[in-house]
């Protein structure tokens, strides 16, 4: 009989939450851009280049070294990744 108003007690105390009362919802990531894009420490973006992966006899060793580099966000793109990863990628 202890227990049960122990618990009961306890219940009712749990009811209530620590947590603000009015949360906006969580703002959604576009997808799309998380699969192709990765944040940096320094607020900018990076991502792979296309056409790197097949149909390479036909092109320039140049090419190939070229699109085997990394790509950077520039300064306009930046602003639109951060609108479409509010949080960041992975």
């Amino acid at each position: 009989m202890f227990f049960t108003r122990l618990a009961t007690a306890f219940s009712a105390v749990r009811q209530f939450s620590t947590t603000a009362i009015a949360e906006y919802p969580k703002l959604k990531s576009h997808s799309g851009a998380k699969k192709r894009w990765r944040s940096l420490s320094t607020g900018k973006f990076k991502r792979a280049h296309a056409y790197h992966s097949h149909l390479n006899a036909n092109k320039g060793s140049a090419q190939k070294h070229r699109l085997g580099k990394t790509a950077y966000s520039h300064d306009k793109q930046t602003v639109t990744l951060k609108k479409l990863l509010p949080y960041g990628s992975p």
